[in-house]
């Protein structure tokens, strides 16, 4: 269980960068005229991916959870290829990619990278690496539970957000 905690805290971690990310994102969205739609739900957000992680090491640890080999290796994989799209999602985005809704008026909507097949693949990577992490080691009740919240945060943030695109300011935008 040491390398699950391990490939978990590296999660942790790739989140921190993440929101380092997203804060120098949203200070150049802001002074551009950006504004932000959806504060009352990232709370919630912050939270449930934050006991995902807490989640995924406790339920490993306290229930005694195997390591399920065939399982565990297809989820790393799905892991892997959800930080991948996650990773390219940002770079497609570039500045205006974050954590947060906020939309700057009169950038064009981005239609590259993986957003020429999907209209939110960060939120696909998200929801597939929430499945994925906690089964990695077995952690089905994580996954489960995971699964259920973020499809149901999902349904508010992506009302949100393409809300928020489609607002007069922000009609040919992408948070």
């Amino acid at each position: 269980m040491i390398w699950y905690t391990a490939l978990v805290l590296a999660v942790a971690a790739e989140r921190v960068a993440e929101l380092a990310v997203a804060l120098r994102n949203a200070r150049w969205s802001l002074a551009r005229g950006g504004t932000e739609a959806g504060r009352g739900h990232y709370p919630a957000m912050v939270a449930l991916h934050t006991a995902l992680l807490v989640a995924c090491l406790a339920e490993t640890w306290l229930a005694g959870r195997a390591f399920p080999a065939l399982l565990g290796w297809t989820m790393i994989a799905v892991v892997t290829v959800a930080q991948a799209l996650r990773w390219w999602c940002v770079r497609t985005l570039g500045r205006r990619w974050n954590t947060r809704v906020i939309v700057v008026p009169g950038l064009p909507l981005v239609t590259g990278g993986p957003y020429r097949w999907l209209r939110h693949p960060n939120y696909v990577a998200v929801a597939a690496e929430g499945a994925a992490l906690p089964l990695v080691h077995g952690a089905w009740v994580t996954a489960v539970v995971f699964t259920v919240l973020n499809a149901a945060l999902m349904a508010v943030r992506i009302r949100c957000e393409d809300g928020a695109l489609a607002a007069p300011a922000g009609a040919e935008a992408r948070a």
